[in-house]
């Protein structure tokens, strides 16, 4: 599994860049959020004071139905951005993902960024990332309760990324026997176990298919925010693999499809995606999401704003989202996803 030696941090450093900017955003599709409007409700009688926002997250009570979403690890850069997050998520009371830690399989260099995060955020969720490249390729899941134990994580994410990985230079595109190792690893790891696409979407076929392997939670990570396709196509600088840049499903309809497997199957659901506003956040919940996620607009705002401009957003988003509730006479968030969306060519 070793790499040429820190080919793995260049990649990540090169992914962090990127991501602070708009280059590889998606050119045309969109997460499909603007087809929708809330329902006004003329008479609610909701007290937007006694709206309760908290929730259970794998375990641990939560004060907003939000998720710092997975994003570095494994390079110098990642320390202080995840020094900072971890704060960021420890005083709102959040759960935060960690990027990818296949590099602390390949050496131990860069392992105290990712145990900043626990150090800094004692009592939050935190989850745990490997690609299911590499989960593949392995006959024990020995390595991966010592990642769990690296982060002292809640949960694991298995993130599936198919188009990346076939387009990435030097890319592993090989997930022959993933519905079996993922079998095998619910068995056999100590947290329970997410599946999490990068911004291709995860549709509800597959959804079903992760959901009888025993994962206990799916993050949509439709289209619409980032394109993965589009960062190694940049960062391969050959012009090649074009077509592929906008490729996926949006995230709106992940979350729309997933959602009713809610009727056969327990499990949590995050919705991610290009939800980069306080709208789409509340759409993304009403839609049937547990919890949203975000990444490229958290990234960017800590970059420009610190920790108190990340804590701010995410306060601003959720007051919005309580004035919504008011405003659709949902007095939790249970309510909100019963039917308070409409498709806009429904009122035309």
């Amino acid at each position: 599994m070793t790499r040429n030696i820190d080919s793995t941090s260049i990649r990540k450093k090169e992914h962090i860049e990127l991501s602070l900017t708009d280059k590889a955003a998606f050119k045309s599709k969109t997460n499909g959020f603007e087809f929708y409007d809330f329902e006004h409700y003329a008479i609610t009688e909701v007290d937007i004071s006694k709206i309760q926002l908290g929730s259970v997250f794998f375990e641990k009570e939560i004060n907003y139905p939000f998720l710092i979403s997975c994003m570095t690890g494994g390079t110098a850069e990642a320390e202080n951005i995840n020094a900072r997050l971890a704060v960021s998520a420890n005083n709102l009371n959040i759960p935060l993902g960690v990027g990818s830690q296949r590099q602390a399989l390949e050496n131990n260099d860069y392992h105290s960024t990712y145990k900043i995060i626990r150090k800094n955020a004692p009592s939050i969720p935190i989850l745990g990332n490997i690609g299911a490249a590499q989960l593949v390729l392995m006959n024990n899941f020995d390595s991966i309760n010592l990642l769990v134990d690296l982060v002292e994580a809640d949960a694991m994410v298995v993130h599936v990324n198919p188009l990346q990985e076939l387009i990435q230079k030097n890319g592993e595109p090989r997930f022959t026997g993933l519905l079996k190792s993922l079998g095998n690893l619910v068995k056999q790891l100590k947290v329970p176990v997410i599946v999490k696409e990068v911004g291709a979407g995860i549709s509800a076929m597959a959804a079903g298919k992760l959901l009888d392997c025993g994962v206990k939670g799916i993050d949509v990570a439709g289209a619409g925010g980032t394109s993965w396709a589009g960062v190694e196509i940049l960062r391969n600088k050959d012009g090649r693999n074009t077509e592929f840049w906008d490729w996926g499903l949006p995230t709106s309809y992940c979350i729309r499809s997933v959602s009713e497997l809610k009727e056969k199957y327990d499990f949590t659901l995050i919705g991610s995606g290009g939800i980069n506003s306080h709208v789409e956040a509340a759409k993304a919940l009403a839609l049937g999401s547990d919890i949203v996620a975000s990444a490229r607009i958290i990234l960017q705002t800590l970059n420009n704003s610190g920790t108190e401009g990340v804590e701010r957003l995410i306060k601003d988003w959720f007051d919005y989202v309580k004035k919504v509730m008011y405003l659709t006479g949902s007095s939790s968030l249970m309510e909100l996803r019963k039917n308070k969306l409409i498709e806009r060519g429904d009122m035309y």
